[in-house]
């Protein structure tokens, strides 16, 4: 049985890393961060995923919990800690919204497509299921084109 460790770090940045774990997958997504050469692997796209709905999930659920903008005092002015809530889970969307791009992109590399098929999700009902499909399908070898 190999050693997995050993195994990843033989393979380059450019190249998937298959079976890549949790830990690999951030270390991947933040070391890649405007990377939109190269291939990502499925394990490597939907560990990120993962962690960034739950990173997100937890940091909008504290701003959730503090209030809406809306909610004011007893003295009808606005409370301001909904607003330093935000904060965070603002930084952390603007933070990690690129290199969420470029794993995207990677990932329909390793489809075999452009990375250009991104901007299908923006088509509304169905742009967001047709990516999805294609964020879910099996690796080519051909994508290997896109590497350098």
């Amino acid at each position: 049985m190999t050693d997995v460790t050993a195994d990843s770090a033989q393979v380059p940045l450019d190249a998937p890393l298959r079976g890549a774990t949790f830990g690999q997958a951030f270390s991947r997504f933040f070391k890649k961060y405007a990377t939109f050469h190269g291939r990502a692997s499925r394990s490597e796209f939907w560990w990120w995923f993962l962690a960034n709905a739950i990173i997100g999930g937890v940091l909008y659920g504290i701003t959730y919990t503090m209030g809406n903008p809306m909610m004011v005092n007893e003295n009808g002015v606005p409370t301001p800690v909904w607003s330093v809530a935000f904060v965070p889970y603002t930084l952390w969307v603007l933070a990690t919204f690129i290199p969420w791009l470029a794993l995207s992109w990677r990932r329909l590399h390793d489809t075999n497509r452009s990375g250009a098929w991104w901007f299908i999700g923006i088509v509304p009902f169905v742009g967001g299921i047709i990516l999805l499909i294609l964020f879910l399908l099996e690796p080519k070898p051909e994508g290997a084109r896109f590497d350098r």
